[in-house]
C-alpha cells in the first residue's frame, strides 16, 4: 500500500493539534492486514480519553481530504505515547527540566549506564542531570540509549 511520508502527516496535522492544545508527537503506519494510522498526542498534564476523541474528531475530516493512503482503507487511532515515553523533541525536553528523570546510556559513564536524576537543563548536544548533591551529569545526547520520566509509585 502507497502511504504519505509520516512526517508529512504529522506536519498536516500539527497546526490542528495546536489548536486544540495538544502536540503531535509522533505518526506510525503499520500496514498489513488492517493498516492502521496512529498519531500519538501529548499535553501538559498528559492526555485522557477526552482529549484522544477530541482530536481524532477534528482530524477525521480533514485526514480524508489529505487521503494519506491514496484511497486506501485504513484505521485511524489517536494515543498518549505514555507517562514513561522516551524523549524525543526539544518540547519534550523543555517541558522536562526541573522534573526526575531516568537515564539509559550506550556505555558506562563513571562506571555506571544507568542514571536517576533531576533534568537540570538541556542544549542541542546535551543534557544536564543532577543525579545527588554531589553529583552532576553533563551527557552528551549521542551516548544516551533512553531518556524519559521517572515513574515512582506512592
Amino acid at each position: 500500500m502507497k502511504v504519505k511520508p509520516v512526517e508529512e502527516i504529522k506536519d498536516f496535522l500539527t497546526p490542528i493539534g495546536n489548536e486544540i492544545g495538544v502536540e503531535v508527537v509522533e505518526v506510525e503506519f503499520k500496514q498489513g492486514k488492517s493498516p492502521a494510522l496512529t498519531v500519538y498526542i501529548d499535553r501538559e498534564g498528559g492526555i485522557d480519553l477526552d482529549i484522544c476523541e477530541k482530536f481524532h474528531r477534528a482530524i477525521d475530516e480533514p485526514l480524508d481530504e489529505l487521503d494519506p493512503t491514496f484511497g486506501q482503507p485504513y484505521t485511524l487511532n489517536c494515543s498518549s505515547l505514555g507517562l514513561d515515553r522516551p524523549f524525543k523533541s526539544v518540547a519534550d525536553f523543555e517541558r522536562n527540566i526541573g522534573k526526575e528523570v531516568e537515564v539509559k546510556l550506550y556505555s558506562a559513564i563513571a562506571g555506571k549506564k544507568y542514571y536517576e536524576g533531576v533534568l537540570v537543563d538541556a542544549k542541542e548536544t546535551s543534557v544536564v542531570i543532577k543525579v545527588d548533591e554531589k553529583t552532576v551529569l553533563s551527557i552528551e545526547k549521542s551516548s544516551i540509549a533512553k531518556i524519559n520520566r521517572l515513574i515512582t509509585i506512592d
